[in-house]
């Protein structure tokens, strides 16, 4: 399967028809195997190599003439309104959020030390140097299956066992889920895999996921990693891997997922084998597409958006009119839906009930099909947030880094996989305004939803963008008032709508 990539295109699915598919699943700026354009080559990019992050400035001028602009905590917290539940105290304490990710990296605690100096965040017990206090939120990891060194792959294989392969994926999952709950524990938990469908990498990932959940590990666990529903060999074949998520309804543990980063766009199964490129063996499916896991009702699927707000503004949600990029400029509007944001109708799992009231206006959802995403959130490269890692994979995907392959430093980052692990932030934050795991929030949000007065004050609704992908010939969404297939029932208005997501929960 293929992964979303975290640093720009996360979810890069359909990737791997358009560009050379590397380590992990992540997608290449480099020879192009089919002629299918998308913005997967332009989901991350290199931005300074020393430990002080990039100003407002140079991450504008590193993508002429279109612009780019780069989120840090603060910027993001205030376009989403998380500020006021900060200063009431909470901040996800007492609650865990497992990240599940191929491979993990070898430095990433270090990482993460790295990140909390630059943004003043609250370092975690298990950064390197940092004297562990009692009560004091703690980074782990947990391997199941082996926890082979994080380096690269030799030979000439397809470059899918490459442990490197993940490592961007891994620092935005962690850092950022860590930026929106500070005071939350952060499980990381790899697999020694690769995603490759059903013959290896999901299975790992699924007994790894059980294992968290039977074993009270964690209240939360995000994945950015997905594959095309139709690249299973069969329905069955995927019905046989929910049996975590099945778990986790049963044990209380909420499951979110990113949406995918080709709109409706994707490709077939990739072989373990190649011709020593890791090109891609399938080809594109002929029709709109979802992926799994987002698209399974027992998992809150994730899709994106372009957030225009002031990345300069850390108190209130206001319209970038200074610099923005040329997605946001015009627009008038302080977020777009997202062109790869992933979403559409599920070919294996009818609608579930919870849909079946959404709030007026939006897309109508056909009684046989899942509709996908549920929420969004911030996920285009052009307006990214910013991740620091040291085991970067070498020259992998987006744009080709200045002088050569990426190499330690900040990036700006892209894609669904940046909104799973934030999503997870808040669902912790709800978690301890709910004293305890809310589970599964499905139904809740479509409670919401389906009443007028708390949608309207719990959620930014996304009504412009669609998820069409030029040149594939595969057609795709416009975003719409209410639920759409491009950002769900929209993004989070989050100290009005966390308190409100418990009540509902609890049937209120």
């Amino acid at each position: 399967m293929k992964r979303l990539l975290a640093v720009g295109g996360l979810l890069a699915v359909l990737a791997a028809a358009v560009a050379t598919s590397t380590p992990g699943g992540r997608t290449s700026g480099a020879a192009a195997t089919a002629p299918v354009p998308r913005p997967a080559v332009s989901e991350f990019q290199q931005l300074g190599t020393s430990e002080t992050p990039p100003t407002e400035a140079q991450c504008f001028a590193a993508n002429p003439p279109a612009g780019r602009r780069c989120f840090t905590p603060q910027s993001i917290r205030a376009a989403y309104n998380v500020g006021p539940l900060y200063a009431r105290g909470f901040d996800g304490r007492g609650q865990t959020i497992a990240i599940v990710d191929s491979y993990g990296s070898d430095t990433m605690a270090a990482d993460l030390k790295v990140f909390d100096d630059a943004f003043g965040l609250p370092h975690l017990c298990g950064e390197p140097g940092v004297a562990c206090t009692p009560g004091m939120a703690k980074f782990s990891e947990l391997s199941l299956q082996g926890s082979p060194e994080t380096k690269p792959q030799g030979g000439s294989g397809t470059g899918l066992e490459d442990k490197t392969g993940w490592a961007i994926e891994v620092a935005l999952d962690v850092e950022w889920a860590h930026a929106i709950a500070p005071g939350a524990n952060i499980l990381l938990v790899h697999t020694p895999t690769a995603e490759t469908l059903g013959v290896q990498g999901f299975p790992q990932m699924m007994m790894a996921e059980d294992y968290v959940v039977k074993h009270g590990l964690a209240q939360v666990i995000s994945q950015s990693l997905a594959s095309a529903e139709d690249a299973f060999g069969s329905p069955q074949s995927l019905l046989n891997l929910r049996y975590a998520f099945e778990d986790a309804k049963d044990a209380g543990v909420t499951v979110l997922g990113s949406s995918g980063d080709s709109g409706t766009a994707n490709v077939t199964k990739q072989a373990l084998v190649g011709n020593g490129t890791g090109g891609p063996t399938g080809g594109l499916i002929p029709t709109p597409s979802v992926v799994w896991p987002a698209s399974d009702p027992l998992v809150t699927g994730v899709g994106g958006t372009n957030l225009c707000s002031d990345p300069l503004n850390t108190s209130s949600r206001v319209l970038d009119a200074a610099d923005p990029p040329t997605t946001c400029r015009g627009q008038g509007e302080i977020e777009i839906g997202w062109i790869g944001s992933g979403g559409g109708f599920s070919h294996v799992f009818g609608r579930p009930s919870f849909q079946d009231a959404l709030p007026a206006g939006s897309t109508a959802i056909p009684a046989d099909a899942r509709g996908v995403p549920d929420v969004a959130y911030d996920a285009s490269a052009r307006t990214g947030v910013l991740v620091y890692v040291t085991l970067p994979p070498a020259g992998l995907g987006g744009l080709p880094c200045p002088g050569g392959p990426c190499s330690t430093g900040w990036y700006v980052v892209g894609g669904t996989s940046a909104g799973s692990p934030q999503w997870a932030g808040l669902i912790a934050i709800a978690d301890q305004l709910n004293g305890g795991g809310l589970g599964w929030i499905n139904p809740a949000l479509y409670e919401i939803g389906a009443d007028p007065a708390r949608y309207a004050a719990d959620f930014f609704d996304v009504t412009t963008g669609n998820n069409t992908q030029p040149g594939t010939g595969i057609p795709g969404y416009p975003a719409t008032t209410g639920w759409d297939p491009v950002t769900g029932l929209g993004t989070p208005n989050a100290a009005v709508f966390l308190p409100d997501l418990v009540a509902a929960v609890n049937g209120h």
